[in-house]
């Protein structure tokens, strides 16, 4: 069975940013010298011509390379959010082969949020679990933005445990706003679903490889991401809540969003230097949304050389380091601090 289709548009430019507006200006007058160049190419290119576009697309490569190096923490939530990023089922289409889609929780019905199912690794059988948000209206719609209800959860769930079975690693790729946060999700029981989710992956005797490809917000996210190691990529953010979130609590006005995201430390970059992520997983110079075949390249590296570390490991092993690792978060220590 071939990989589950995909909507992922492959388009000249994706949508541009707010923070890229100069070099949005720059690109079009390249664009409006290779048309002007194309239109008196009958009587032969000018070198005059060509020179100059050259000189400015290593202009805006470079300015390209400094915008995204120097990226504040909303800019990547803006990033992180792009209409055009990679999806999981994107991820699916360019890495996986044989992928089979499995579906329904086998108590409530199948969520579409949640995307589970079997594939084939670079010659590696594995299970799969991931969020997709959905490109059109009537995608995003079906499958609620990313937001997977408790049927999701369990869904996920029940392919991590036939995994387990089988003696195959998971791989889960986390992309979502939060969970489904309507009356319907809470009384099916959202909450439990996603504690069940912890509890049952801390102590699954398989290895599980998480990778955060987009939004990792709040439980929706920690549902499928309890993992031996967690990979994510550098233009994503994961937190217990949304910047807008956190600013409407702390500043009473979403309009602090920008300070709150700062304050979170909610890059990857941070949570690689606080010890809650493992890996920063590099992106094309310009986002993954620029370049998917290239993100999704750089990813399949990473995965490939996280689940030969983990096989490598024996299974009780394994699990007590998994363990070990949920225990260490959030340790403190007690120190003195001397009277003025």
């Amino acid at each position: 069975m071939n990989a589950a289709p995909s909507s992922q548009q492959h388009k000249p430019r994706p949508a541009p940013l707010d923070f890229e507006a100069e070099l949005v200006k720059l690109e079009d007058r390249i664009t409006d010298m290779r048309k002007w160049a194309d239109e008196y190419s009958k009587t032969g290119q000018d070198p005059a011509i060509a020179q100059e576009i050259a000189r400015l697309e290593a202009r805006a490569n470079e300015m390209r390379a400094t915008i995204y190096r120097n990226l504040t923490h909303w800019q990547r939530v803006q990033v992180a959010r792009h209409r055009d990023r990679p999806y999981t089922l994107d991820y699916i289409n360019l890495l996986m082969e044989d992928f089979s889609e499995l579906h329904g929780d086998r108590h409530f019905a199948d969520d579409a949020a949640m995307v589970c199912g079997i594939a084939r690794f670079r010659g590696r059988s594995v299970a799969l679990v991931g969020q997709q948000k959905g490109r059109t209206v009537e995608e995003r719609i079906k499958r609620n933005w990313g937001m997977a209800g408790p049927e999701g959860y369990r869904k996920a769930l029940r392919i991590m445990k036939l995994a387990e079975k089988f003696h195959l690693p998971v791989i889960s790729l986390v992309d979502t706003p939060g969970a489904a946060p309507g009356v319907g999700a809470e009384e099916r029981g959202q909450a439990e679903a996603i504690a069940k989710n912890l509890f049952e992956m801390s102590r699954l005797q398989t290895p599980i490889l998480v990778a955060i490809i987009g939004e990792g917000a709040s439980g929706g996210a920690l549902g499928i991401g309890v993992g031996d190691r967690v990979l994510m990529m550098e233009n994503c953010w994961y937190s217990v809540i949304s910047p807008e979130g956190c600013a409407q609590i702390l500043w009473r006005t979403a309009d602090a969003k920008e300070q709150a995201a700062a304050a979170m430390k909610i890059s990857a970059q941070d949570l690689h230097a606080l010890g809650l992520i493992d890996e920063v997983v590099p992106e094309p110079v310009g986002g993954a949304h620029r370049a998917p075949e290239e993100a999704a390249r750089i990813l399949g590296d990473r995965l490939e050389e996280n689940l030969n570390l983990l096989a490598a490991i024996p299974p009780t092993e394994l699990l007590e380091r998994r363990r070990n690792r949920l225990y260490a978060y959030g340790q403190w220590e007690e120190r003195e601090v001397a009277s003025r």
